[in-house]
C-alpha cells in the first residue's frame, strides 16, 4: 500500500515503535514516547501492510501550527529523523514518501538521518549537508584509546599520575547537570526554560526504557560538579546527547575524561558506534576529532510555501 499521510490520532503506536525497534536505520529519535517528550505530537508518512497493518517505513513528520498554517520542524534534542524502512518495504526512498508534504505544510524543516542517501529533490525542496561525528566501537579500548590525539592521551596519563586523580561515576539524575549548563552555556546556546523541561522529560521516558547513561565528575575535596553528560544506548547507537561543564571542569579536562570513561566501558562492543551528535562548529569537530572520530554527513530538507492569503498573486 503506497505511504499515506497520518495525523497522530490516526497513528498506531504500537505498529510504530514496532517498525522503529526493527528498522534497517538506527534511529533512537523516533521512538514514540522520544517524540512525545520532544514534540507532543506528530504526523507522518506512513507505509502500512495491508492485512497485517505493520508498519514497513514511517517518516516522523513533527508538526505545529502558525498563522502561515501547519509546518514541519525539528524537535530540541531530537538531531535526526527521516525514513525508517524494514526489509520488506516497497517505498524505501525517501522521495516516494516527501511529495506528499507540499500539498499539506506551509513550511517544512526536517533532518534526515545519516543512514539514508542523501536525496535528489525537485522543487520547492531544498537540500543542506550537515555533520555528525561518529567512532567506531567495535575494536577493543587500547586499539581505540590509540587513535585518540597525543595531548588527549598525555592529559590522561597526567590525571592517573595525580595524587587523587579525577574520576568518573554515574549520576544519579540530570537536575544538576542541566543547572550548571543554564549557568555557563545556556544563555549562549539559546535554550528557554521549556527546553530544561523537555529534556526532564525525556530523560524520565529514558530512565523508564532503560537507555539513558548519566556520568558525572566531581572535585575530590569538596565535591563540586565539574562535569556531567547523559549518553544514550539504542541498539547499535551509543549517542552523546547533552553535555555541560564548568570553567573550572573544562580546565582539568573533566569532558575528556567523561568521554574517554564511555569509550571504555563500551569498546569492543561488535557494531556499536558512538555518535558524538556534533560537528557543525568548528572547534567542537575538532574536539571530537581528537578522540578519532570521523565525519558524517546527512541532510537537512526544508521547502517555505507562500501563505494561502497569497497564493493568488501570479
Amino acid at each position: 500500500m503506497p505511504p499515506r499521510l497520518l495525523r497522530y490520532s490516526e497513528l498506531d503506536l504500537a505498529a510504530w515503535d514496532a517498525c522503529v525497534a526493527a528498522a534497517q536505520e538506527v534511529v533512537p529519535y523516533a521512538q514514540s514516547w522520544w517524540l512525545r517528550a520532544t514534540a507532543g505530537r506528530w504526523e507522518a508518512s506512513v507505509e502500512i501492510e495491508q492485512g497485517t497493518g505493520q508498519y514497513l517505513s514511517v517518516l516522523p513528520l513533527p508538526t505545529k501550527w502558525r498563522l502561515s498554517g501547519s509546518e514541519v520542524y525539528q524537535p530540541a534534542f531530537t538531531q535526526q529523523l527521516g525514513l525508517l524502512t524494514l526489509p520488506d518495504s516497497k517505498y524505501s526512498t525517501v522521495q516516494l514518501h516527501l511529495r506528499h508534504l507540499p500539498n499539506r505544510y506551509a513550511r517544512c524543516y526536517t533532518q534526515l538521518n545519516d543512514q539514508m542517501h542523501l536525496p535528489s529533490l525537485e522543487l520547492p525542496f531544498t537540500c543542506q549537508t550537515r555533520i555528525t561525528y561518529h567512532l567506531s566501537l567495535h575494536p577493543i579500548y587500547a586499539v581505540v584509546h590509540a587513535g585518540y590525539a597525543a595531548d588527549y592521551r598525555r592529559r590522561l596519563r597526567l590525571n592517573q599520575e595525580l595524587p587523587v586523580p579525577l574520576t568518573v561515576a554515574n549520576a544519579f539524575g540530570v537536575e544538576e547537570m542541566l543547572t550548571l549548563f543554564r549557568q555557563h552555556s545556556g544563555e549562549a546556546a539559546g535554550l528557554k526554560s521549556r527546553h530544561y523541561q523537555q529534556l526532564l522529560a525525556l530523560y524520565a521516558a529514558l530512565q523508564q526504557h532503560g537507555q539513558a547513561l548519566p556520568l558525572e565528575v566531581r572535585a575530590p575535596e569538596t565535591g563540586e560538579l565539574l562535569a556531567a553528560a547523559l549518553f544514550i544506548r539504542f541498539r547499535t547507537r551509543l549517542v552523546y546527547l547533552f553535555a555541560a561543564a564548568s570553567p573550572a571542569g573544562k580546565k582539568v579536562g573533566a569532558p575528556l575524561l567523561v568521554l574517554d570513561y564511555i569509550i571504555q566501558r563500551h569498546a569492543g562492543t561488535p557494531d556499536l558506534v558512538l555518535d558524538f551528535e556534533g560537528g557543525m562548529i568548528k572547534s567542537i569537530a575538532r574536539f571530537f576529532a581528537n578522540f578519532g572520530a570521523t565525519p558524517v554527513p546527512y541532510a537537512a530538507l526544508s521547502f517555505t510555501q507562500r501563505p494561502w492569503y497569497l497564493q493568488w498573486i501570479r
